[in-house]
């Protein structure tokens, strides 16, 4: 009987196994994982509700989804689509739900429902999962494999590594390219007292922008009380994954509160000064800033507080403008987001195989998920690359 090794029991190399069992019953799928229970970090995902796909409404080109790895992604989707992903959970007895933010979620809002089913499929259908058996190695020789691992050498046929970025020490021995990991999905701390009194407050359609750069992203900045988070700062870490650790965490933050361009931003002064003209700049806030988020909008403008609007003059307006659309913050670091860790980095694609996730170096070495060096900004899409990449992998064995 032949026999495949998947070293990572994540959602990719569960995913993996059912598939390769359903399309071959007859072959031995061994799944190793290091840690104490399969699919910890599917478990916590989304909050712990499972953000498991996205709609991909809205996105044009696959790189605004995924900064590395989209060619890839372009293929393999053509495989195995979100679309593919929900109707296969759907089949598996999850309904979903599509958020007005396009991310998908079980309907029951709970990730031990996909972690259960995952975990049943691969009983019912005999895949042997060994949890608590940490691969130290992976070697080669003469078309097999020898994997070290902490309870003793095991061999195989096959292997499909689904680790993630953080295990690429046991790849040593087969000399591949590696793209150094480095977080992608991250926080960022701001070290200004006027931010940091605002936790909580909300800029639905921020611009964040590091200044000096190309990187950009759009969508809810959360304030914190260590300094920003929400979806577009997680897209900025995102696209500036590897920028941003260049140049050890630091850089100038640029901050557009309101998503407008200058002029939108001159016709909203104009308007306000026109109408308003007796009454505190502080006092009227454009639609959907909050009236303390816009008080400090007016303090960064270098605008007294009771200044009224007949006052503001061309000089003002000018600095508020700034203020609203180029507001400037230093970056002091990172922080984690949650547990939810994602890397960037990973096994080099110039190793594989892009239509078959297979090794050019060795026949029956596969690669699927987070290994490669592949990944994602936050809502589901990171997810739906593990689907779509143990698919291709199943679909080719």
């Amino acid at each position: 009987m032949k026999r495949v090794v998947i070293i990572g029991a994540g959602a990719a190399g569960c995913f993996c196994a059912i598939e390769l069992r359903r399309r071959d019953p007859g072959l031995g799928v061994t799944v190793l994982e290091a840690g104490a229970k399969p699919m910890a970090k599917l478990a916590v995902t989304g909050g712990g509700r499972c953000n498991f796909t996205n709609s991909f409404e809205g996105i044009v080109r696959l790189e605004e989804a995924y900064p590395r790895g989209a060619q890839l992604m372009k293929r393999a989707m053509r495989v195995f689509s979100n679309d593919d992903a929900m109707a296969w959970f759907q089949r598996e007895g999850i309904p979903y739900v599509i958020q007005e933010d396009r991310c998908v979620f079980p309907k029951s809002q709970d990730a031990m429902q996909i972690v259960r089913t995952l975990e049943n499929l691969m009983r019912r259908l005999g895949v042997e999962l060994r949890c608590g058996v940490r691969v130290n190695a992976v070697s080669s020789t003469d078309g097999s494999f020898t994997l070290d691992t902490s309870a003793g050498t095991l061999s195989a046929d096959s292997v499909i590594v689904t680790t993630g970025g953080g295990a690429l020490k046991l790849l040593e021995p087969l000399d591949l390219q590696i793209e150094k990991p480095v977080p992608s999905l991250f926080t960022l701390k701001i070290y200004d007292d006027g931010l940091r009194s605002l936790m909580g407050a909300l800029a639905p359609d921020a611009i964040l922008s590091l200044a000096g750069t190309p990187f950009k992203s759009s969508g809810t900045l959360l304030v914190t009380d260590w300094g920003v988070s929400g979806p577009a700062t997680l897209k900025l870490s995102s696209y500036a994954a590897r920028h941003l650790a260049g140049n050890g965490y630091k850089g100038t933050l640029l901050v557009n509160w309101t998503g407008w361009g200058e002029d939108k931003a001159r016709e909203f002064i104009s308007t306000a000064s026109r109408q308003n003209g007796k009454k505190r700049v502080s006092n009227v806030a454009p639609d959907g800033i909050s009236a303390r988020l816009w008080q400090h909008i007016v303090s960064r403008a270098g605008l007294r507080d009771d200044i009224i609007w007949a006052e503001l003059g061309s000089k003002g307006g000018n600095r508020l403008v700034g203020a609203i659309t180029a507001d400037a913050y230093e970056i002091a670091g990172r922080c984690h987001f949650k547990a939810e860790f994602v890397t960037c980095g990973g096994v080099s694609l110039q190793e594989v195989n892009l239509s078959t996730l297979e090794s050019k170096k060795y026949p029956g070495l596969y690669f699927a998920g987070e290994v490669l060096d592949v990944d994602a900004i936050t809502g589901g899409f990171n997810l739906q690359a593990a689907w779509s990449c143990a698919m291709v992998v199943a679909r080719n064995f």
